[in-house]
């Protein structure tokens, strides 16, 4: 026997490699199936960060409202996340995308949409959601040159009435019943060559978030995605009919079909009365 990482030799039943210190019952690699993943989820042989356990993934309301992300065709890993709840009459969605040139993106926008989903369940206002999910990322730094970072959308639907508040260049549509037609509901903080100008992350300086109202007059879905789904968007005729998660799946496999270069998440929720 020897261990995974430095190839010394070890004895049966050893805890921990005598010439490197490696300890020898970790979790074994997604990839080389070493048992070499390092406490910070890379493995130690070939140096993969290990899956996030939502690269392919859904969520599906009592009332029909349906998510779905996937860490596309190019990424090693999903770093977006979702988080969709039914609290009493309204319905939560937050989607978070981890900024790619930020350490441990994923964990960004993990813990950004589970502090946010929770504190918009219990009713804390949407800015004020924004800003605890704010501060549990900036907690993720372990020095400036180490900050998680991630965009951010919420929506919180009221009995057909919603607040949306966002920070980044994650979006959201109204899509209106019978057409094939969507409507942007909000705009990127991003400068005209495309780099974002709002996140979340302990470098983030003094973000404040937008907030809209918007109260459809008929029938529809909203929907909330990544830059994963929406850079896929022009042109694009959206389905007119179908379930949600149908309809998740349908833009899912849009995206993956046109190349799938980041990861996609979307977000559909019916308002205004039964859809399709």
């Amino acid at each position: 026997m020897s261990c995974p990482v430095c190839e010394a030799p070890v004895v049966a039943g050893d805890s921990f490699c005598e010439a490197c210190g490696h300890p020898l019952d970790a979790p074994r690699c997604a990839a080389c199936d070493a048992p070499a993943v390092d406490a910070e989820g890379y493995c130690e042989r070939c140096g993969l960060r290990q899956p996030t356990g939502r690269d392919d993934d859904e969520t599906v309301l009592g009332g029909g409202a349906a998510g779905v992300t996937h860490k596309g065709l190019r990424r090693a890993r999903n770093e977006d996340a979702m988080a969709l709840l039914a609290a009493g009459d309204s319905t939560v969605a937050v989607v978070c995308d981890g900024v790619g040139s930020s350490p441990r993106a994923d964990e960004a926008s993990a813990v950004a949409t589970r502090t946010a989903a929770e504190a918009l369940a219990r009713g804390v206002g949407s800015v004020e959601a924004f800003e605890l999910a704010g501060r549990a990322v900036a907690k993720l730094a372990a020095s400036p040159d180490d900050a998680p970072a991630c965009t951010y959308v919420s929506a919180v639907d009221t009995g057909g009435r919603v607040t949306l508040c966002w920070a980044g260049d994650s979006r959201a549509y109204w899509l209106p019943g019978g057409t094939r037609d969507g409507v942007a509901l909000t705009e990127d903080h991003a400068a005209p060559t495309g780099e974002i100008t709002a996140w979340l992350g302990a470098d983030a300086a003094d973000v404040e978030p937008e907030v809209r109202v918007f109260g459809p007059e008929e029938p529809g879905l909203l929907l909330v995605c990544s830059d994963g789904l929406w850079r896929y968007l022009d042109g694009y005729a959206f389905p007119s009919a179908g379930a949600p998660l149908d309809l998740a799946h349908e833009l899912l496999r849009h995206a993956l079909d046109s190349g799938g270069h980041d990861n996609v998440t979307i977000v559909l929720i019916p308002l205004g009365g039964p859809h399709g």
